[in-house]
């Protein structure tokens, strides 16, 4: 008869050399401590199930004592004898946690939060593609079963709705994606990988005429804070939309005219400085400063950390709703009071470049003004040459706000009034 295994017992069993021991347990039959040639232990229950022995492991010692490891054995029998299978049933809920853990969902938020969140600035525009519309029907599908062809008909799908563009900014995002995952060893190949953009891109060569130009300045004056001041901020400074829309009022030195974009919002990913201009300087000093409300038991008035919100929380949000509206109202502002051709807001850096050049600045000031890295700034140049051109960037700062004032005829018009901000979109 077998001895009933104890503690000490336990500790005391040394492994064979040679090969795997089962120790039965006299106290509960069916119930062996495994004692493998490395000096590993484990617990299981042997039994027979179909007609057929049975093997299942419970768990490894000394993690798992020697109580509670037969507590979980006599569990298992007691299972065997309603007739159910404990091993299969673990081996189920080991898929179930395994397929759980490679869902499409899963996988793309643990690579939202490890890559793009920690390094791109563009992050909640991948969460958005990898999230929401598009791939919805993925985000409970496990990642290994995604493959091709599947990609290919959810791309399809978006250029048969007339949104060849926004099909190619999915692949560019889903291919960094897979390749991730295969990184991490959680799919083999990338289903991605080789695949062409769906629709061929023209580059947009759009620039607004000066008509256009004031059309839109004053629609801007009339739709007011915030979005009609960030539009004129846009239009001054040719910067990146997010770079002004996301603008915080801790990157401004007003005294002396400089908006340092951090490293972490410039695209190039390096901290860019903007001279500010006088029409500049004059919008932002009119401009409202939104604060979030004061948290409760907090002392003190909360100081407002954005440019343009409504809330004090969270950039403004709304952009295609108010940017119909403001063409609405340029449309009057236009000779003839004919509609504006399609613009997007991206032509207004397009239109700042073309207007200085039209001025006679030097096309390297106007790429340094523009934080661009590529075109005269690419390759090796960019590697060797430093010179920053502030006293040049400044001064065609200064001519093109200067030629916009001159266009509109008109000072920048000061923002509407706090009561009405809620109302903006």
């Amino acid at each position: 008869m077998a001895a009933v295994l104890t503690k000490i017992s336990v500790e005391a069993m040394k492994p064979d050399p040679d090969k795997r021991r089962e120790v039965p347990d006299g106290a509960l039959p069916g119930f062996y401590l495994v004692i493998q040639p490395t000096g590993k232990k484990s617990w299981a229950v042997r039994y027979r199930f179909g007609g057929k022995p049975k093997k299942h492991t419970i768990g490894a010692y000394p993690k798992l004592e020697i109580g509670k490891a037969r507590e979980l054995a006599r569990a298992a029998l007691q299972a065997v004898a309603e007739g159910r299978d404990p091993a299969a049933e673990k081996e189920s809920a080991r898929q179930t946690e395994e397929a759980k853990r490679n869902t499409f969902g899963t996988v793309a938020a643990d690579y939202i939060k490890r890559v793009a969140k920690a390094h791109h600035r563009t992050w909640a525009e991948t969460e958005r593609l990898l999230t929401k519309k598009d791939l919805e029907a993925w985000q409970d599908k496990d990642i290994r079963s995604i493959g091709r062809r599947e990609i290919l008909e959810v791309l399809d799908a978006i250029v048969e709705r007339k949104s060849p563009v926004q099909a190619n900014r999915l692949l560019t995002r889903l291919k960094p994606f897979f390749a991730w995952a295969v990184e991490r060893g959680i799919i083999d190949a990338s289903p991605a990988e080789k695949l062409r953009p769906p629709s061929p891109e023209t580059a947009r060569d759009r620039v607004l005429t000066d008509a256009e130009l004031v059309a839109v300045w004053k629609a801007a004056e009339e739709t007011g804070y915030p979005f009609g001041s960030a539009m004129q901020l846009l239009i001054l400074t040719g910067q990146r939309r997010s770079e002004v829309l996301e603008a915080e009022w801790r990157e401004f030195d007003i005294s002396q005219k400089t908006w340092t974009i951090p490293r972490e919002r410039s695209k190039t990913d390096v901290a860019h400085v903007v001279p500010l201009s006088e029409p500049v300087i004059e919008i932002l000093e009119a401009l409202p400063k939104v604060a979030a409300p004061a948290e409760p038991g907090t002392k003190g008035k909360p100081e407002a950390r954005l440019l343009f919100t409504t809330n004090g929380k969270t950039p403004f949000s709304g952009v295609t709703k108010v940017l119909d509206r403001l063409n609405a109202a340029a449309k009057k502002h236009m000779p003839d009071e004919k509609p504006l051709p399609s613009w997007r807001l991206h032509d207004l850096r397009r239109t700042f470049a073309s207007g200085c050049a039209r001025l006679g600045i030097p096309v390297h000031v106007i790429e340094k003004a523009l934080n661009h890295t590529s075109g005269t700034f690419g390759g090796i140049v960019g590697v060797y040459q430093r010179h920053d051109f502030a006293t040049e960037r400044r001064d065609a700062m200064k001519a093109w706000a200067g030629y916009v004032t001159s266009l509109t005829k008109a000072k920048p018009k000061n923002v509407v009034a706090l009561r009405e901000v809620q109302n903006v979109g």
